[in-house]
Order: C-alpha cells, then structure tokens, then sequence
C-alpha cells in the first residue's frame, strides 16, 4: 500500500467518461511531475492497464469499484481484479455514481471494505447539493455520508476522503477559501479518528485556483475533474 504521508500534497485525475489511446501517449509525453506531491490519474477502467505509473509519485487509479467481489454480476470489476493489474487507489462514492447510479452508503461502504482488503487505497469522495447547503444541512449529510459510508477498517493510512461539493462540480463555483478550510476541519473532526485523514478538495479546481486552495491548513490536495484533461492545465496545477 502506498505510504500518504510521504507526500507534501496529493492530486487526483478524474477523467470521467473520457480519453482514448492517442490522448493516453501525447497526455504522457506532456505530463511533468513535482516529486513532493503524489499524482493519481483515474482514466476510464478500459485504459488502466495501459496506463504508466512509477510507484514514487504516479500512480494509477481506478473511477470505480464493483460492492462484490465475485459472482454473477455483469460488467463489474472486481476490487481483487484492479490489483490485479497494479491499481493502487479507486474513486469511491463520486456524485455522480450517487446521482446516476443510485449508489448509497451503505454500497460504497461494502466498496471501500473490499479495497481495503486488497492493499489498495480508496479516495472516499463526500458532498453536499446546492439544496442541501441552502437549508444549513451540510454539516448533516457530510457526518451522515462518513459514518455511514467509511467502515472501521478505513484509517488515516489506507484511506482517503475528498470533499466535493455537487453544486461546484463542473459549474465554475467554488466555496470560498474559508468555507473549504472550515468543512475540511468539520470532516477531520466528526471522530477522533478522522483528524489524521488526508481530505482533498475537488470541484472547479482549476490552475488559478488551485495554488490557494492547496495551501489551506486543512486542504491536503485536490481531485481535479474537467481541468486533468488539459495536461498543460493539469501540469500547473501540480507544480
């Protein structure tokens, strides 16, 4: 399992529904890495065996994960599968997998347990609607999302959360500076055990922001979604 606190800060790549083959080799001839951070990039699950990693600070990361871990269930990928091929973290709990796919927490408990188990390191991903901040209830669905969402065997260690709130992603909104500090503190505070966790801030992150987001005291990263596919975009950001 890779050791998270060798890395001064650490970014995620989430390409989405998108990439080929020529995009993978011109990405990776352009991408430049800074030593102190750690760099995940999480393509389309056709492309993760084609992807390079270096196992010092580039890893390869998977979107998603199956809640089984075998049996008769159609077009799954199973967590034993991406170590398989040398995957060493997985997206969990995204939005838009809650959105689209009505993943609950109780799913991306069972998701985040069968990753554990195989040595690789889930970024737990938690955030709240645009409703939901209106009526104050962020703090709500955010203590709901991680007690109910992380199991005990999820630490510091093997496990990361990333805070991205539904209403910023891919909308060009952001909190503000001291919003993000103040739910990155909320987060590592819910239980003593969460204090050491790394927290990513993902939603709009861009090269212009991306520098003062990453500099706040609770902040140890981002998960980067639109913006990764820009390498160029993508290089400043992780400078």
């Amino acid at each position: 399992m890779v050791n998270l606190d060798k890395y001064s800060s650490i970014f995620v790549a989430n390409w989405k529904l998108n990439g080929n083959s020529s995009f993978l080799k011109d990405y990776y001839e352009k991408l430049k890495l800074n030593s102190n951070n750690c760099t995940i990039i999480c393509p389309p699950s056709i492309y993760l065996k084609s992807l390079k990693t270096n196992n010092e600070n580039l890893f390869c990361g998977a979107q998603d994960i199956s809640s089984f871990k075998e049996g008769a269930y159609t077009g799954e990928l199973s967590a034993s599968m991406l170590k398989d091929n040398n995957v060493d973290f997985c997206l969990v709990g995204h939005s838009e997998r809650r959105q689209h796919f009505s993943e609950t927490n109780s799913s991306v408990n069972s998701k985040i347990a069968n990753l554990i188990e195989q040595n690789i390191i889930p970024v737990i991903c938690v955030g709240e609607t645009l409703e939901q901040k209106d009526n104050n209830l962020t703090e709500e669905i955010l203590s709901t999302q991680i007690k109910n969402g992380i199991p005990n065997s999820a630490n510091y260690k093997n496990a990361i959360i990333a805070y991205e709130p539904v209403w910023a992603i891919g909308t060009g909104l952001t909190p503000s500076l001291d919003e993000i500090n103040k739910v990155h503190d909320l987060i590592k505070n819910f239980d003593q055990k969460f204090i050491n966790f790394k927290v990513l801030y993902g939603g709009s992150v861009k090269s212009e922001n991306s520098k003062e987001i990453t500099e706040l005291s609770r902040v140890d990263g981002c998960l980067i979604g639109g913006a990764s596919l820009k390498v160029e975009e993508f290089n400043k950001i992780i400078s």
